[in-house]
């Protein structure tokens, strides 16, 4: 019995001190958590993406950059994926403590962030097609001509003041490849970004030439919260260690994005106690009585493309619907096919595919290409619709009908189709209503409709408190008189 209590004693003994030092390990792992930095890698490199050798890793210079300013802060880095477009907005949720993926420095930042020193200075220039290189080197030459660039940057400001100054016509991406890839094939004419995207797009698809004058110059910089203005001078610190120890000029080296420029901007850095943007910052207006032209303007657009959509499937839609119901077999077959093909894939594929998947048999203008694809792909929906309500109506009214001696044209005409329009309406305006949102989705294919304008605003705002409400007001102000006036028409044929 005593060696079996001092066995036990002895396991109990064991126990604590495993215990203990598990709890000392976990206590350790703690104290040093890993520092969270977020970026955008669908499309980032030479920012951030995903290697293609194996997609589970990351590469790019800012996430070598990120992983050295973990191990300057004695902890390990942990990527975190957000919209390139929401970096900003993460970063003040407390998503994660560092925002990179070429975010550029403006002055508005600082007024929201504790932002770091620049690392990087880029250069605004302007891509055009070969035949037009010898007479287009600034935005002065390209007066009624499509620019396209990235919205929510510099390049897109600069375009807004060149639109107001030269006559440009500004064009909104949501990538930095398909701008290149459009001015090769002629829908732009001329493309403003940053150097480093543009000599990454002349080697992958080639096609055009850089105009060699930049016309501004820019900086990268991460951003931090407001109220980590402790780590922001850790961070400083640390770049500024790679500047002296040459770490970072191996970086943009092995990127291919170094040059004398970048050495004297090093150089530069190390020698100011201030970072260059808080020197020369001016503050940009972003109230509402700014941006809300802007916004109404791009509310008009919203409301011309979803009534010509709509307008577009109610007349397919029918076709779908009558063709159903009256045509042959393979007729039929066919457009059942049609309809269940477009609500079985996803609308923004389809939207895709019209503009750029079709763009070597037919280069379709942006804003028609939203106006077709919104309205095939709602005539599918709207096609079931109108075959419902026409076969709700009794058989005995259609067998009376062709009793009469009416024809099959006669009785849609006459009988069937004036009662399945009753049915219809309420559905049909649900289906507007939806289009009227669903419009949103054609932002990436350049048309600047609402929500793509919303969403400019609150990323210079900083905010989407405002910019949110004015958009989901306009969008009321445009769905809700729909309705009423769906409501007083079902109301009305009621009492006839």
């Amino acid at each position: 019995m005593i060696r079996i209590a001092t066995r036990l004693m002895s396991i109990a003994a064991l126990l604590v001190v495993t215990g203990g030092c598990a709890g000392e390990a976990t206590d350790a792992s703690t104290l040093v958590p890993p520092l969270r930095w977020g970026g955008d890698a669908e499309g980032g490199a030479p920012f951030v993406e995903a290697d293609p050798a194996d997609p589970t890793r990351l590469r790019g210079f800012d996430v070598e950059i990120a992983a050295m300013i973990a191990q300057g802060l004695g902890r390990e880095p942990q990527f975190v994926q957000v919209a390139w477009a929401s970096i900003e907005q993460s970063v003040a949720r407390g998503d994660f403590a560092l925002g990179m993926s070429g975010l550029e420095d403006r002055p508005t930042l600082h007024e929201r962030f504790a932002v770091s020193l620049p690392y990087y200075e880029f250069r605004e220039v302007l891509a055009v097609r070969a035949a037009d290189s010898a007479r287009v080197r600034t935005l002065a030459d390209l007066r009624g001509r499509r620019v396209a660039t990235l919205g929510a940057t510099m390049a897109w400001d600069m375009l807004l003041a060149a639109q107001a100054s030269h006559g440009v016509l500004p064009v909104s991406y949501d990538d930095d490849v398909h701008p290149y890839s459009d001015l090769v094939s002629g829908r732009v004419d001329a493309v403003l970004l940053d150097h480093v995207l543009a000599e990454r797009s002349l080697r992958r698809i080639g096609g055009f030439v850089v105009q060699p004058v930049p016309l501004a110059r820019g900086h990268y910089v991460a951003v931090l919260a407001a109220g980590d203005s402790a780590l922001r001078d850790s961070v400083n610190t640390t770049l500024r260690a790679r500047m002296r120890d040459g770490s970072l000029e191996r970086v943009f080296r092995s990127w291919n994005v170094w040059d004398a420029q970048q050495a004297d901007f090093q150089q530069q850095m190390l020698r100011d106690s201030m970072p260059h943007s808080q020197r020369d910052a001016t503050r940009n207006s972003t109230s509402i009585a700014t941006y809300l032209p802007a916004l109404l303007r791009a509310a008009v657009v919203t409301a011309v493309l979803s009534v010509l959509a709509m307008v577009l499937a109610i007349a397919i839609g029918i076709g779908l619907a009558a063709g159903r119901l009256y045509g042959s077999r393979p007729v039929r077959l066919l457009l059942t096919a049609y309809v269940e093909l477009i609500r079985g894939t996803p609308v923004l594929l389809q939207l895709f595919v019209l503009y750029y998947g079709l763009s070597d048999v037919v280069r379709l203008p942006a804003f028609a290409a939203a106006v077709i694809g919104l309205g095939l792909n709602y005539a599918a929906y709207e096609s079931e619709i109108y075959r419902a309500a026409l076969e709700a109506i009794p058989t005995l009214q259609l067998e009376a009908a062709r009793t009469l001696g009416l024809s099959e044209f006669q009785i849609l005409h006459l009988v069937r189709g004036p009662q399945a329009l009753r049915l219809a309406l309420a559905p049909m305006t649900n289906d507007f209503v939806a289009l009227l949102k669903d419009s949103s989705l054609v932002s990436v294919i350049t048309v600047v409709e609402l929500t793509k304008q919303t969403a400019i605003y609150a990323t210079n705002a900083g905010s989407w408190a405002i910019p949110g409400a004015l958009c989901a007001i306009v969008y009321l102000a445009m769905s809700l008189p729909l309705s009423r006036l769906a409501r007083r028409l079902e109301q009305r044929w009621k009492l006839s």
